[in-house]
């Protein structure tokens, strides 16, 4: 259960007001052009990683500053938020799972609603930007990936295209996931020392209010799984998820994701 309003800590000095939105979202951008501008995968990695370890820490300044704009007698000043992202096919299994590593590094909850072929995402609206920045940016990124890579036969030449890349986006998917984590732990460890013990409190009290929010609307959940029937494609997914720019390019550019016809 998350901690009472009255059990906070007092929140760090300027914790109550909020960051500008559009100044941080303006570096995100700029971080962005100058690695999609850049030659060096080195380079853009590491502008790409700034941009989401930017996100990240606007996150926590957000969850800090609704923390201290909260009333006494526990109403929070801003409660969490769902969106709907259409899944395109193919690959739709494979592409929900990107979407929920995404979802999940990013503390919110994504939830399948499989005959629809849409994902319901619940979050505060500062996650929910980051997720579907993120979200579209990796899709991009994996399908270019996964096109690369070429077609596959075995070796009686019957195509195990489709199986390559279904697993290959799976690999992606959970590659990324790991990253995405550990980019959010390490805005986290930095957000923590400055504001002190007030900040595990707070993450725990948005964590529980979103599950909360999922489970009001969808009190049944089960976790889905993927089968991965390709270890070439597995191996070579993690490969592209390793050299991946954690940057949300392909939506800041105005790029959708090539098609994956088979």
């Amino acid at each position: 259960m998350g901690t009472a309003p009255d059990d906070h800590p007092p929140a760090p000095p300027g914790a109550g007001a909020p960051p500008d939105p559009e100044r941080v979202l303006a570096r995100v951008r700029a971080l962005l052009a100058k690695a999609e501008s850049t030659t060096f995968p080195e380079e853009a990695e590491a502008l790409t990683a700034k941009a989401q370890e930017l996100m990240a820490r606007h996150s926590l300044d957000d969850a800090l500053a609704s923390a201290a704009a909260s009333d006494g007698a526990g109403t929070r000043s801003a409660r969490p938020g769902r969106r709907r992202v259409e899944i395109a096919t193919p690959y739709v299994s494979p592409k929900v799972h990107l979407l929920s590593a995404v979802a999940r590094a990013n503390r919110c909850e994504a939830v399948w609603l499989r005959d629809d072929a849409v994902v319901v995402v619940f979050g505060f609206e500062v996650d929910l930007e980051a997720v579907e920045l993120l979200f579209t940016s990796l899709l991009v990124q994996a399908t270019a990936a996964a096109l690369a890579a070429g077609p596959r036969t075995d070796r009686s030449g019957r195509s195990r295209t489709r199986s390559f890349r279904s697993s290959f986006l799976v690999s992606f998917a959970a590659r990324i996931g790991e990253r995405l984590v550990e980019a959010t732990a390490a805005a986290e460890e930095v957000a923590a020392a400055e504001a002190g013990a007030g900040l595990v409190p707070v993450l725990a009290d948005r964590s529980e209010a979103v599950r909360a929010e999922r489970d009001a609307a969808f009190p049944r959940v089960r976790t889905a799984r993927t089968t991965v029937t390709n270890g070439e494609g597995w191996s070579a997914g993690r490969r592209a998820a390793d050299r991946a720019s954690l940057d949300g390019q392909g939506r800041v550019a105005g790029r959708a994701p090539r098609a994956l016809d088979r």
